[in-house]
């Protein structure tokens, strides 16, 4: 559903204030306030999707600046749409939205390739910022989100599961299929885990073993445990990284 005002793909960059944005939401309400806040505070919306697939279609053919996107909605979903539209634009930021204080679903999302997960009753004041913000590279996340992150990353210790090496021949999805046969899942739970249909999933299992160079589950898993062990230390820096969250 693109907007009449913008309906040609536009490669110039865009101004801090001028960014190109889609509204991927099935909430018609929704969409329309969204897009009245953001437009009230410089943002172009060029286009808006009442469906994942649709605005996955939307999205590869606009490259946004910024893809603002409903996590729940029928057929496919924010966090596979997310998925989808990454595999096609790499470079897409996506910001996903929800009604309510779902973190397992935040960290799927995030896992997903999204740069933001916010809640749809956030202040709207702080809409136009937070998406303004991961232009420059911050994280659109709540403060809480953060917290549980950090106590994420503090439960997992060096060379377990979750911390993948830098150097790999295997993808992101590789890793996350390969993670989850290391934590013990049989091929249904990780296609419920990570919707997708178990033929994807043998799909991948196969690639793992052939660009790892072994025979069977329990070599990749072992061969994992290698390459997360053999990962170099990484260089360490002076002074506080900050963590720009929106308030």
């Amino acid at each position: 559903m693109p907007n009449n005002d913008a309906t040609t793909p536009a490669s110039a960059p865009a101004g801090p204030a001028r960014l190109r944005t889609i509204i991927i939401d099935d909430d018609p309400l929704a969409r329309r306030t969204i897009k009245d806040v953001l437009q009230s505070a410089g943002f172009i919306v060029i286009a808006e999707a009442p469906t994942g697939r649709e605005g996955i279609e939307l999205v590869v053919h606009y490259r946004p600046d910024v893809v603002l996107m409903d996590v729940l909605m029928p057929g496919i979903d924010g966090i596979e749409a997310t998925r989808l539209i990454l595999e096609r634009v790499p470079a897409a930021r996506i910001v996903l939205l929800t009604s309510g204080d779902q973190e397992d679903v935040a960290m799927m999302g995030l896992r997903a390739g999204a740069v933001g997960f916010l809640r749809k009753d956030i202040d709207l004041e702080v809409l136009p910022r937070a998406l303004a913000g991961t232009v420059d590279g911050e994280a659109a996340i709540s403060r809480r989100l953060a917290l549980q992150l950090i106590a994420q990353l503090r439960r997992t210790r060096e060379g377990s599961i979750g911390m993948r090496p830098v150097r790999s021949p295997l993808s992101g999805r590789e890793w996350e299929v390969l993670d989850m046969l290391c934590e013990g899942s049989g091929t249904e739970d990780i296609a419920d885990t990570l919707v997708l249909s178990t033929e994807t999933v043998r799909s991948h299992v196969k690639s793992i073993l052939r660009k790892l160079g072994v025979s069977s589950r329990s070599e990749a898993i072992a061969a994992a445990i290698r390459l997360r062990e053999d990962e170099p230390a990484p260089t360490r820096r002076t002074g506080p990284i900050p963590i720009p969250i929106p308030r």
